[in-house]
């Protein structure tokens, strides 16, 4: 538990040492997918799989890349982009004797048409979020598999952290909502992520806003648990996720985040 008389100081430290990071706006209109080599007809799948993340991200609302409506676009989805490219994952690396070019694996980059995505949502009852977006410091306590507790830090050296900053960043980056995380001079004032005032805590931290959590291995829930909370829009709010890998449980707090964070409302649990 963070110690109540620690809370102006760690935020304040806070707000002094992490960067000030914004999403762009020409970046919320731009999607990536992994897809097998540059045929059309995986492209076609990529070009798919973007549009269902672009309109979730440029509305701040997760649940839209599982909309009807937005899958019934699939097929047309080409018809939504402005331009794409490729980028080689194994880059540098020869190919193997059994594997041709058409199944190497890409990363695909989608700029989309920005009137053609806000007509978009605004059938589907949305709008576009815009830039810039808040800046999100994520204070979470984890304990871990073997019972061992820590929080999670930017500057550790465990490459255990260094996965779970790995699949934060990710998730962050696919829903153009920055999130931070205290380095260790930092966290030398808690003991874990949790907070009983995070009211408090976005105020002394100016702009940013704080989420805080935990998340920890459940053999009964045969995966990790996270717990998350967050004050916005005069309202506590809270969402979990259960039973599922880490790389889940990030998405799920950055997804929920936006969702609040874009007049969404109430993130749902997840539950696997």
């Amino acid at each position: 538990m963070l110690r109540s008389s620690g809370f102006c100081c760690l935020v304040a430290l806070l707000a002094a040492v992490l960067p000030a990071f914004h999403a762009v706006a020409d970046e919320l209109y731009q999607a990536k997918a992994v897809v097998s080599g540059q045929g059309e007809e995986r492209r076609a799948l990529g070009f798919a799989l973007c549009l269902k993340d672009v309109v979730a991200k440029v509305s701040g609302d997760p649940r839209l890349t599982d909309d009807p409506k937005v899958a019934a676009l699939a097929g047309k989805a080409a018809s939504f982009v402005t331009g794409f490219s490729y980028r080689d994952r194994l880059g540098g690396i020869p190919l193997h004797d059994e594997q041709g070019s058409y199944d190497r694996p890409h990363d695909l980059t989608c700029d989309f048409d920005r009137q053609k995505i806000d007509a978009l949502l605004a059938s589907l009852g949305r709008r576009p979020w815009p830039a810039p977006r808040p800046r999100i410091v994520l204070l979470v306590g984890i304990r871990d598999m073997k019972g061992k507790t820590f929080t999670l830090a930017e500057d550790s050296a465990d490459a255990r952290d260094q996965d779970m900053r790995g699949a934060l960043a990710a998730a962050a980056d696919r829903s153009a909502l920055p999130f931070v995380l205290p380095p260790q001079a930092v966290l030398a004032e808690a003991s874990d992520g949790q907070t009983g005032n995070l009211d408090r805590i976005a105020k002394t931290a100016g702009s940013d806003l704080v989420v805080a959590g935990t998340l920890s291995w459940s053999d009964e829930a045969l995966g990790w648990v996270a717990q998350w909370q967050l004050s916005a829009r005069g309202k506590n709010y809270r969402w979990q996720a259960r039973g599922v890998g880490f790389d889940d449980a990030f998405r799920n707090v950055v997804s929920g985040a936006a969702q609040i964070l874009s007049g969404n409302g109430q993130p749902a649990d997840l539950v696997k």
